[in-house]
């Protein structure tokens, strides 16, 4: 007797595909991306690589060690970090995507910045993808310029403001409401013209312990499966600190989670540590 219930691809097996820059950027194997903060006061590296010449070090060790993206940070989010205004965010980034770009052509670079005019500096000097904490809420005039350089743009959760970005929140259902933002702004994106978003839930930004192992159970549900999913816990607290260890003495569990997310479908991670990323990837490959 046949029937015409069809069975669901397993979400792990869905794939995907982003346009960047006309170059078409599939998903069908997850991809590592390294975390280049052009910083004096992140939580776990400021000051190290907050030269062009440091900088370009970085991204090379970066790139040799496996990561196909690397995410370039002007501003540090962490709490009680310094605010920088938009052309503080410029003048800090320099020459450093263009001098990248000219060094590693091949390389994707994603710019972690939370306004518009920073986005444009970054789509002049040849970005790739635009990756906003704040889900264009800090910034009213960033889904418009999203939209005008027709990149892709990573779309994080988290709470509405910047002055309350660290604000902890419990919430009855964690999933249902990162499902509930994601809706609503990937359609105000896709009806500006967004067309190519990735969904990061936010770890670490305004969200409880208990709601991010939540999270980390349920990252299979969040999304719809219509968009891939970007997952960073990298040196995150709420790893470290029920640990009683420092964000640089954590990498077992860490890797140990990157594999859980792996299996859930996740396609991109978002990392300090490429190397030990690549190879957790590498196994996830091997046993599927």
């Amino acid at each position: 007797m046949s029937s015409n219930i069809s069975i669901p691809e397993p979400f792990s097996a869905q794939t995907y595909s982003i346009n960047c820059n006309g170059r078409l950027v599939q998903f069908d194997i997850p991809k590592i991306m390294g975390i280049l903060n052009l910083t004096p006061d992140s939580f776990s590296d400021g000051g190290k690589f907050n030269t062009e010449k440091s900088a370009l070090e970085h991204a090379e060790k970066l790139l040799k060690e496996g990561a196909e993206i690397i995410d370039i940070g002007p501003q540090s989010t962490r709490p009680n970090a310094e605010f920088l205004s938009s052309e503080e965010e410029i003048k800090r980034i320099g020459n450093v995507i263009s001098q990248i770009k000219k060094e590693f052509p091949e390389v994707l670079i994603s710019l972690d910045t939370f306004y518009a005019e920073t986005v444009k500096l970054g789509f002049n000097e040849g970005i790739d993808i635009i990756n906003d904490i704040s889900g264009g809420q800090y910034d009213s005039k960033m889904f418009d310029t999203v939209a005008e350089t027709g990149l892709p743009y990573i779309l994080m959760h988290i709470n509405p403001s910047y002055e309350t970005m660290h604000d902890k929140i419990k919430f009855s259902d964690i999933t249902l409401e990162v499902n509930r933002y994601f809706a609503q702004k990937t359609t105000e994106l896709l009806q500006k013209g967004v067309k190519d978003i990735i969904l990061d839930p936010g770890f670490g930004f305004g969200k409880t312990v208990e709601d991010q192992i939540k999270m980390l159970d349920e990252v299979q549900y969040l999304g719809f499966r219509r968009f891939p999913v970007l997952i960073g816990i990298s040196r995150k607290s709420f790893i470290y600190k029920p640990l009683g260890k420092s964000p640089l003495d954590i990498n077992e569990e860490t890797q140990n989670l990157h594999r859980k997310v792996l299996e859930q479908g996740v396609k991109i991670l978002r990392v300090h540590e490429v190397a030990e990323a690549r190879e957790t990837l590498t196994q996830f490959l091997q046993k599927k």
